[in-house]
């Protein structure tokens, strides 16, 4: 009688383990298939997005190939506008040129100075050594 106890108590617990083990496979394969279900919903959430970029795509190039014809106060105005555009950039263009310029002559005299002042100071030192 004594045997019989350690013996069931035995398979109690190995039966107990291997319905442990059943449940932590069922949670695990419940889990993988909600990723995959996920996983594919996103596919397709991706393929619906490239599809809506596309359209966006084919779109603009459809507006781009056929402009909306503007009235023609409208179309004055921007003309002015890309005219004074053009203006400002060669107005710039000028100024950052003539920058430049001034720049290149501030280096060109500070250098000029340095070099006067070295010029200066070896030949106040060429009269000591005489």
């Amino acid at each position: 009688m004594n045997l019989d106890i350690p013996s069931q108590l035995y398979n109690l617990i190995i039966i107990l383990i291997v319905c442990i083990v059943l449940i932590i496979i069922l949670i695990q394969w419940r889990k993988v298939k909600q990723s995959q279900s996920s996983v594919q919903l996103l596919e397709k959430e991706i393929e619906l997005k490239k599809m809506a970029m596309v359209e966006k795509d084919l779109e603009s190039k459809r507006l781009m190939e056929n402009p909306i014809p503007l009235p023609k106060e409208q179309e004055e105005n921007l003309a002015s506008i890309r005219d004074s555009t053009n203006q400002v950039r060669s107005d710039v263009g000028f100024l950052h040129n003539e920058i430049n310029e001034r720049l290149a002559r501030l280096e060109a005299q500070t250098e000029q100075k340095k070099l006067e002042k070295m010029l200066k100071e070896i030949e106040r030192k060429e009269k000591k050594l005489q």
